[in-house]
């Protein structure tokens, strides 16, 4: 019987990896707080996980490195050099009344949505290692 790693964790894999953009997408939004008419932007964590499905199981077309959809092989990947491209980018709407300088980051929402993500990043990285651990287990008993 073979071992399908993409089975064991390929879920997880695709959340980590939006997580990992999410966290990016949040700490510009930090670095940003006081650059006047600078728009709050995020990633929708389920739309972007159910591209992820649905791309891992074929049933949606593939994107480039760049975030292009690719209908064919055949087609030229885009390049970028945000990650973030690869999902769809959102504007934030602010909660707040605007200050005048036209900026819609709320710093503390922020970082609790950066300490939220961070905790279920973590959390993604602990349930890999468990099944990763329980493989390792089931291998080296298999022996005996």
């Amino acid at each position: 019987m073979a071992i399908n790693l993409d089975k064991l964790v390929g879920f997880h894999e695709s959340a980590l990896k939006i997580r990992t953009e999410r966290m990016e997408v949040i700490a510009g939004n930090l670095a940003n707080a006081n650059t006047p008419g600078y728009k709050a932007k995020d990633i929708d964590f389920n739309k972007a996980m159910q591209w992820a499905m649905r791309d891992s199981a074929g049933g949606a077309p593939s994107r480039s490195a760049g975030g292009l959809v690719t209908t064919n092989d055949r087609h030229m990947s885009g390049n970028s050099a945000s990650a973030a491209a690869n999902f769809d980018m959102q504007y934030r709407v602010p909660t707040q009344p605007d200050t005048g300088d036209g900026n819609t980051v709320e710093v503390q929402a922020e970082r609790n949505r950066f300490l939220d993500n961070g905790l279920r990043y973590q959390a993604s990285l602990e349930f890999i290692n468990g099944k990763v651990k329980g493989m390792k287990k089931a291998l080296s008993s298999g022996g005996q």
